[in-house]
């Protein structure tokens, strides 16, 4: 886990170009979408029916999962077919989508981008098939993301609570005896390491618009809005929005935070000789460092992210994926049903969670001792994947992405990011970005509030 690549794949964290909203509609004809309930008369004859089902995942290793899936299922076939990871996985679907052929049945999509495949009619309402009877199985955060009141759109595979990570050796040395509380006294611990030690206390990248969104959600903030249709909200530079960069802002001013291009040969060697003390890094953290950083294995430490208010304990997100069902699949019953069982029956769940690296979703997974009782000693031995597990209960579950992600991503490197990047501006940034959405939304046809 060694590449820019890596990271995408646990946090999916996805770089794309602006979309043409009119342009993945559908021509191929499929099974007719069922708008009542499915009977499990319905669901019995369609697994005891011989069929081939396609499914795209960038997840290595999920075809034991799959299959398990086949062996309670011998009569439904999967092609599991990695067509590329995140964007370069987008890509190939809606152009598939707007050919009308070649599409899978089953495909995984980032949560932030499940909005701008609801928003063309190409994802199943998965309701009828049995989905909206899953909630309880599965984090509130989690669910919120798949869901709206329209129905249910993608089955939660994995997800990426922010936790901090830290070097407690380099912590030591500035005499921090663990992680700091608040962002008060992460603020106060940057000056003393910088001044002891000579290490930034973290990194702040420009070129990295989900980091920043995960430090919004974790501060309360709501700068987007979507509940489908064609209405969005839009305010990235609220006040408490601008409260969050106004932050950043003096830390970066005084240089005691750097702001070095994340996943680039910098950055792995800034975490590789302590140039940063800290990262407030969500659970595929932990894996992306073992991986990355080996020789540091030992002097790590795992820890809540600072918190706004003092005594709180709340998290935000970073990253995450779900398993979609193509409105044009001829067999929206099977393709369910694999979407449901990969990421909610326990065996598959367990295999996912400690043999491929994906953070659970679903609450039996997380308080499982399969997968919590582990002792990383990388991290001196703490039990990380607990840490994690307790924090994943603490994200705010209501925050929404716009179905246009990928120009809010561009036009985020184009704002606040190269404020970020220059240690310019970054209130002046962030009214930019904010002008940039609202223009791009309304030209897209969007109303916004």
């Amino acid at each position: 886990m060694k590449t820019r690549k890596t990271a995408m794949l646990l946090g999916s964290i996805t770089l794309a170009s602006a979309i043409v909203l009119s342009g993945c509609g559908t021509s191929s004809p499929g099974a007719t979408p069922s708008t009542g309930p499915v009977s499990q008369a319905d669901i019995d004859k369609a697994l005891d029916t011989p069929t081939t089902l396609t499914y795209w995942t960038w997840i290595d290793g999920v075809q034991q999962s799959v299959d398990m899936f086949k062996k309670k299922h011998p009569k439904i076939d999967v092609n599991v077919v990695n067509v590329g990871s995140g964007a370069d996985e987008y890509a190939k679907l809606r152009a598939a989508l707007k050919a009308g052929k070649g599409f899978p049945d089953v495909a995984q999509i980032g949560y932030d981008y499940l909005g701008s495949f609801q928003q063309t009619e190409s994802l199943l309402n998965l309701a009828p098939y049995g989905g909206d009877k899953l909630k309880d199985q599965f984090t509130e955060s989690t669910w919120n993301q798949v869901s709206n009141k329209d129905g249910v759109w993608a089955v939660p595979q994995d997800s990426g609570p922010l936790g901090t990570l830290y070097r407690d050796d380099i912590f030591k040395k500035a005499g921090l005896d663990g992680a700091p509380a608040t962002w008060d006294d992460f603020a106060t611990a940057a000056e003393t390491i910088k001044s002891k030690t000579g290490s930034y206390i973290t990194n702040m990248p420009g070129n990295d618009m989900p980091q920043w969104v995960g430090m919004f959600w974790q501060a309360g903030v709501k700068p987007f809005e979507y509940k489908g249709g064609t209405e969005v909200g839009i305010k990235v530079n609220s006040d408490e929005a601008k409260k969050v960069i106004g932050y950043w802002q003096d830390l970066i001013k005084k240089d005691l935070v750097s702001v070095d291009p994340d996943f680039t040969d910098e950055f792995y060697q800034g975490l590789a000789k302590g140039k940063y003390a800290s990262w407030v890094v969500p659970a595929w953290g932990p894996q992306f460092l073992q991986g990355t950083v080996k020789d540091t294995s030992g002097l790590w430490r795992a820890a809540e992210p600072p918190q706004w208010t003092k005594g709180a304990h709340v998290s935000g997100n970073w990253g995450g994926s779900s398993n979609a069902v193509i409105a044009k699949t001829a067999n929206p019953i099977a393709a369910y049903e694999l979407a449901k069982f990969v990421n909610s029956e326990l065996e598959s769940t367990i295999h996912l969670a400690n043999d491929a690296s994906l953070f659970p979703t679903t609450t039996k997974t997380l308080e499982s001792a399969e997968f919590t009782d582990a002792k990383s000693e990388f991290f001196g031995g703490q039990q990380v994947n607990k840490l994690y597990a307790e924090i994943a209960t603490n994200v705010d579950p209501n925050f929404d992405f716009l179905p246009f992600m990928d120009f809010a991503n561009s036009s985020f490197n184009e704002t606040l990011g190269t404020a970020i990047t220059n240690r310019g501006d970054l209130l002046a940034g962030l009214d930019a970005w904010q002008d940039k959405l609202v223009n791009y939304a309304k030209q897209q046809g969007f109303t916004v509030k």
